[in-house]
């Protein structure tokens, strides 16, 4: 994209279409779109003009040059990339940049309150039938549903049957995927009903969006989405047994192609991100393992299939879920989004039946109508479809109308080479399929460059609209999820590649204020920062180790690329056969930062910073403490998220070409600066709660066991000038023993100053201080006033420090404290990151005065 901001800035120095006024633009634009035959287009109308809000936004776009316009889509790329919003496809391990579109899909706002009553509408039904599945049963005992729908699709959870919804409602988010139907009216192509996902991509691209348009905001009168997810966040409260209930929102993990939305969601509605290993049930009620002990949950927005959710009565091999949790929901101690056995109204089976099912129960026909369907269980549906294989599709009936995947057979394309195989399908198990009117979907505008510019090209889409059970009832989110194709042939089901997503805006006819999320009323003042899941606090523990190894691989290849003693007089002059030379390549290789020793200073130097084959790289250490990271994506800030994506590009360079000594260092440096930004952004920007206390652990700990390395290594009793300057360069304390030391390095002076000067920020000794410092601040569990084994570790690790002398420091009381120091880390897990039945409750001291 940049080569095209280049070229179009060229084209505008060169005066080409300089003079062109923004009508002559949008003409030029728009003068070869021609929608596809027999798709709906979203974009013209009869007449063959921009219909709609589409004129209104094409207006301010013209205002805007090409280089003006691909200078916003460039920026909107680098706020994606610095951001680290990202998705991973179903089953790929690597994380993929979000594909956003810049050309929002537009809705004036009286056709939106159309749809949105529809929606409304749908959701009531959907409400209704899943209480009388779960319930009653009279749709199958009236005729109107029949009883094999219900019956046979996974998705009835039959332990759920007779359970009543905490709060009373079945559904506190509805979604539905709807194109316009050949009639041009809005259809309903799938409803989502079990874990719907989009609504955090939705919140992504709208901020995006919001940064590279923000003067259209304002002129075009663009519905605002935080009222919406306000109300929403108390729907979901909506039932829960206290005033101030805890909502967790459960994930599948980092792993999870949605988790990245999830995180989004999680950090701007100040929920409790979770998985199902940070769960326990205890006395009949749900907790979190935090780093305080167990916390109860009164609200659970689920966004795991409900199938997974409690091994020990849906499926037994999940290791998702929480043992035990649906006795949560027996008991009404837990209110969960959305109920379990929801996806039951997701079925295609039931799209022949729901304008019927809506008369009986809303007393009206449905305002939003859905492709004719026939489910194949049915005799007539059977002989229809038989009769009509070349024209219709058929699917899956226990999977939703759309996105079916590979077990749906398209029809009439796949049905030519597959026609033996459908006939045979219908005839041993017709009830597994739904034949469905062929329903193309309908097209938007997208952008495509060209020689001559920008131009608009029609691309079939599907836009995901959202409704949330709110305490004023159901509201629809004034803004969607967009998927469009970069192909006609390839419907926009799910994100993969290929699959671009886009933003909804709702244009309404006055202009709109830009509340802040917030309450209603005003909240009460509190300075707690929230209970700290023992997952959460184990990764951020992890991420501070994962950057402090990387800065240690980093300064020992530093040492080896330059001379590093002139403050004292030393010079190891980057010759290979000097001790301190030896030494760092020894290292080097013990680390696993190389894969030998006698490797040239530039090729070592090279892989030890940017080598993807080696684990202790310092390229592998960003990665790991990146991925840390992207598990903690509702707990760090944006900032941290543009240095990290700034530091994993510093040490990818091109494997196949070699770099010259001072290239490295000075990338070398470039990634020391970066890893003090972060650091500086985690001590001045990040909030003194539970989390900082163990990024700063992680750091303190490692930066402790890295120096015992280094000090065993360059400060040992047989250790020459020139190894002592590494070890000062190594703990970047050259400048304050050259202050305070003019004769040159010396043993003692040097140990001293590394291991034990409590005023160095790099010496062990003040490691231990501010880890003893870290541990007074967080929770204890015991109220007897004895330490916890961990403390009592980091108490005697400091009271040597304090008392010792630098003499006394030879390789094997070193080595102790080494071993001391990765004790204390081990105890530190024991006690604040519990797997499995091992977290624990504070305990309350009774029998006291």
């Amino acid at each position: 994209m940049e080569a095209a901001l280049a070229a179009g800035a060229a084209r505008t120095e060169a005066g080409e279409n300089v003079r062109e006024s923004p009508r002559e633009r949008v003409a030029r634009w728009t003068a070869g779109y021609r929608p596809v035959s027999g798709r709906p287009d979203e974009f013209l109308g009869g007449d063959g003009a921009p219909r709609g809000a589409w004129p209104r936004l094409l207006d301010h776009l013209g205002a805007l040059t090409e280089p003006e316009i691909l200078a916003r889509f460039v920026s909107a790329e680098r706020h994606i990339r610095d951001a680290g919003i990202s998705f991973r496809i179903s089953g790929d391990q690597r994380e993929h940049p979000w594909p956003l579109d810049c050309l929002p899909l537009v809705v004036e706002a009286a056709e939106w309150r159309d749809l949105s009553a529809g929606i409304v509408q749908r959701a009531e039904l959907m409400e209704a039938i899943l209480a009388d599945c779960y319930g009653e049963g009279r749709l199958v005992a009236d005729g109107l549903l029949p009883a094999a729908i219900v019956a046979g699709t996974p998705e009835f959870l039959h332990p759920l049957h007779g359970v009543a919804p905490p709060g009373g409602h079945y559904l506190k988010l509805y979604a539905a995927d709807i194109g316009r139907g050949p009639d041009g009216r809005w259809q309903v192509l799938a409803d989502r009903t079990q874990a719907p996902s989009g609504l955090g991509w939705a919140l992504e691209n709208r901020m995006v969006l919001a940064r590279t348009f923000p003067d259209f905001f304002q002129d075009l009168h663009v519905e605002r989405l935080p009222a919406f997810f306000q109300a929403f966040r108390e729907g979901l409260a909506l039932g829960a047994e206290r005033s101030d209930p805890r909502i967790c929102l459960l994930t599948s993990g980092p792993y999870s192609s949605t988790y990245v939305e999830q995180a989004a969601l999680a950090r701007y509605l100040g929920l409790m991100l979770v998985e199902g290993d940070d769960l326990v049930m205890r006395d009949g009620a749900l907790h979190v393992r935090t780093v305080s002990g167990l916390k109860r949950a009164d609200a659970l927005w689920r966004r795991i299939d409900a199938d997974y959710l409690d091994p020990l009565e849906l499926n037994p091999a999940s290791r998702l879920g929480v043992p035990g949790v649906i006795e949560a929901l027996r008991n009404g101690s837990l209110v969960m989004a959305n109920m379990p056995g929801s996806g039951l109204v997701e079925s295609a089976a039931l799209a022949p039946y729901l304008d019927g099912i809506a008369r009986r129960l809303l007393g009206t026909p449905l305002r939003l109508g859905h492709p004719r369907a026939w489910w194949c269980g049915d005799l007539e549906g059977l002989a229809h479809a038989q009769a009509n294989l070349d024209s219709l599709t058929l699917r899956p009936a226990a999977t939703p109308q759309r996105g079916a995947g590979r077990d749906a057979i398209l029809a009439p394309q796949a049905l030519a080479a597959e026609r033996a195989r459908v006939v045979a399908a219908l005839r041993d198990r017709p009830f597994d399929y739904v034949a469905q009117e062929a329903a193309p979907l309908s097209t938007m505008p997208g952008w495509e460059r060209g020689d001559n510019g920008l131009y608009l090209v029609p691309r079939p889409f599907v836009v995901r609209v959202f409704a949330a059970r709110t305490p004023a009832g159901w509201q629809v989110m004034p803004g969607g999820f967009c998927r469009v194709s970069e192909r006609e042939d390839v419907d926009p089901i799910e994100m993969r590649l290929g699959i671009r997503s886009a933003d909804l805006w709702v244009l309404s006819e006055s202009p709109v204020e830009a509340p802040l999320i917030g309450s209603h009323a005003a909240p009460r003042v509190r300075r707690v920062g929230g209970h700290l899941p023992s997952r959460a606090a184990d990764g951020l523990f992890w991420f501070g180790r994962y950057l402090e190894r990387a800065e240690a691989v980093i300064r020992l290849v530093l040492a080896h690329l330059r001379s590093v003693g002139d403050a004292v007089g030393a010079d190891i002059s980057g010759a290979l056969d000097t001790p301190a030379a030896l030494a760092l390549r020894a290292l080097l290789y013990e680390w696993g930062a190389t894969g030998a020793t006698d490797l040239p200073t530039a090729r070592l130097a090279q892989e030890a910073l940017t080598g993807r084959e080696r684990s202790g790289s310092a390229r592998a250490h960003i990665v790991s403490a990146r991925r840390n990271a992207a598990a903690l994506r509702a707990r760090l800030s944006g900032e941290a998220w543009r240095v990290l994506a700034d530091l994993i590009e510093i040490v990818s360079l091109d494997t196949e070409r070699a770099f010259t000594e001072s290239q490295l260092a000075g990338r070398a440096e470039r990634a020391l600066s970066q890893l003090a930004a972060l650091s500086g952004l985690t001590h001045e920007n990040m909030s003194r709660a539970e989390g900082w206390h163990f990024v700063e652990l992680g750091r303190r700990v490692e930066r402790a066991v890295n120096t015992c390395t280094f000090a065993l290594s360059f400060a040992n009793d047989e250790a020459t000038p020139g190894c002592l300057g590494v070890m000062l360069s190594l703990s970047d304390s050259q400048i304050s023993y050259g202050r305070r030391y003019m004769q040159g390095a010396a043993l003692d002076p040097v140990r001293d100053m590394v291991l034990l000067d409590p005023y160095n920020p790099r010496s062990i000794a003040f490691q231990a201080e501010a880890i003893a410092r870290h541990l007074d601040d967080l929770p204890a569990l015991s109220a007897d006033g004895i330490p916890e084994p961990h403390r009592r570790i980091a108490s005697r690790i400091l009271a040597e420090l304090r008392s010792g002398e630098a003499a006394d420091f030879d390789a094997v009381r070193l080595t102790a404290l080494e071993t001391d120091l990765e004790r204390l880390a081990d105890g530190i897990a024991v006690r604040y990151f519990p797997a499995g039945p091992n977290a624990l409750r504070p305990e309350k001291l009774t029998g006291l005065a």
